[in-house]
């Protein structure tokens, strides 16, 4: 029997690579895995092979399970005085602005491959090889760049992406100005990074040619990833959260990730309100972002205190909490009923390009977001906190979901938003998708204020609340990029992409 897949990614060229795997005798994760590794590679700045990722997979007859594959802390058997160093720090106007550090102290331990190579050992059906051609063929023929990627480096070519030689050789024209949409990019040496991926599988990147450069580079550049880090470093399976969600049974990112406990709190008091107005979904947000500003993003142990806070909550309600860009999503669902849902980040890039490998560093370590309590003030091997949620579902009627996105702290309440409307109440998931969104923003020590996409219910329910407003052009960028695969109860296949982000779908 021939199988088929649905597709959701960041781009035609990661779809058309999706697709082309299960042509090939692969599945939904074949599918997942290859679209992910094009976006890693057509995406530049945005996503890398060299940063975080989380694989949520739910085979039908089976419990789905989440492969953490995020970013550690690196530094093993270094001197203390080494820690605090090799950073740069970037004034950006992404976002409204925003001050991040890059550099080569910057890059956590990379663990997306990690990931992806054991979501293909438990799961696929194809060959590994296959998954990882296209993103080869991708950087060796050439690609165009997309408007996504596009708008960020024109922020970033002349700061973030402007210090290192071989980063700026690859991220410029030749001229040395930005590169444009539609501009055509090839990377020879990104693309003999991925053939020996291919040949060799992730873990040339842990213990073999990749990972000697990565940890030779870092040594000699002020980095903090060393080759006991790599060898050390493992993706973890985990038992996904579960949540129910009108007739769907929906699994996401478990602790000690932050972004599934969030979006789970924030679904769970809707389900319990029974409504989805406006004042509904601005006040939840704020609860719970609220806590999560006073207590996640301080905390030592998020795996407890990610199972505390859903505790609390399935005891005492909302009320029970005390309040003292990058990223790619990619998802897929095939004809036997298997949802895959993969989102990667390397946050905003370290700027940093590990030397004959075409590699762009992450910069996990240089997001003050993510290191509320201080740069580097981890210990060697701690996952880093994340935003990232992708999840996957099945409906009482035999409905089957895949659904994630980028966005930051926007992931959550991005999604959250979309599977509210589409799990309680039926929206069409493309629909959901359009939907205009809020985001309540809510950092520690500063104001909170609404983020809201321009539309006069959303304008007007923003005002009722009595928090200042941020209004943003409708469909912004900003927002996210939810990206879903789905397969009816009657078999048909299908996928919805977010027109806030140059999404694309395909079905074969």
């Amino acid at each position: 029997m021939t199988r088929h897949v649905a597709v959701a990614a960041t781009g035609p060229v990661a779809v058309d690579a999706g697709l082309t795997a299960v042509r090939a005798g692969g599945n939904a994760v074949d599918a997942a895995i290859a679209a992910m590794c094009v976006a890693m590679t057509t995406e530049p700045g945005v996503v890398s092979p060299m940063g975080g990722g989380f694989v949520t997979i739910w085979p039908a007859g089976e419990e789905p399970e989440t492969i953490d594959g995020n970013v550690a802390m690196p530094g093993r058997g270094l001197p203390e005085d080494r820690f605090g160093q090799g950073l740069r720090q970037f004034d950006l106007a992404y976002g409204g602005g925003i001050t991040i550090f890059g550099g080569w102290g910057s890059a956590g331990i990379p663990g997306a491959l990690s990931a992806l190579q054991l979501a293909h050992d438990r799961h696929g059906s194809g060959a590994w090889a296959q998954a990882i051609e296209p993103a080869e063929t991708a950087a060796r023929e050439g690609f165009r760049l997309g408007s996504a990627a596009a708008s960020y480096l024109a922020l970033t070519t002349d700061n973030l992406f402007g210090w290192d030689r071989e980063t700026t050789a690859t991220l410029t024209r030749a001229d040395g100005t930005h590169l444009q949409a539609g501009d055509k990019i090839r990377d020879t040496a990104l693309a003999d990074s991925w053939a020996r991926i291919g040949e060799h599988g992730a873990g040339d990147l842990y213990t073999g040619e990749i990972g000697r450069r990565l940890a030779d580079a870092c040594a000699a550049n002020g980095g903090l990833i060393t080759a006991e880090d790599l060898a050390a470093y493992e993706p973890i399976v985990r038992q996904p959260l579960r949540m129910s969600l009108g007739d769907w049974d929906i699994a996401t990112n478990p602790p000690p990730s932050i972004g599934g406990p969030m979006l789970a709190v924030m679904l769970s008091e809707l389900v319990r309100r029974g409504r989805i107005e406006w004042a509904d979904i601005i006040e939840v947000q704020q609860a719970v972002l609220t806590y999560r500003s006073t207590v996640h993003d301080y905390s030592p142990d998020l795996e407890e205190d990610g199972y505390l806070m859903l505790e609390t909550v399935r005891e005492a309600g909302l009320k029970g909490l005390s309040t003292s860009q990058s990223t790619a999503h990619v998802s897929a669902v095939d004809s036997d009923g298997l949802a895959c849902a993969i989102t990667a980040s390397s946050g905003y890039s370290s700027g940093a390009t590990v030397p004959g490998t075409g590699l762009l560093l992450n910069n996990c370590l240089g997001e003050p977001e993510l290191n509320r309590l201080g740069l580097h003030a981890l210990t060697p091997g701690t996952r880093l906190a994340s935003n990232m949620a992708p999840s996957v579902g099945r409906s009482a009627r035999g409905d089957v979901l895949a659904i994630g996105s980028p966005g930051a702290d926007r992931i959550t309440t991005a999604l959250m938003q979309v599977l509210a409307r589409h799990c309680l109440t039926g929206l069409p998931l493309g629909e959901a998708i359009a939907v205009p969104r809020v985001h309540v923003r809510v950092v520690k020590d500063e104001p909170t204020r609404i983020e809201f996409e321009r539309d006069p219910a959303v304008a007007e329910a923003v005002a009722n609340f009595g928090l200042p407003g941020h209004e943003h052009e409708p469909q912004a960028m900003f927002f996210g990029g939810v990206g879903g695969a789905a397969r009816s109860a009657t078999g048909v296949l299908y996928a919805a992409g977010d027109p806030r982000r140059e999404a694309a779908t395909g079905v074969a």
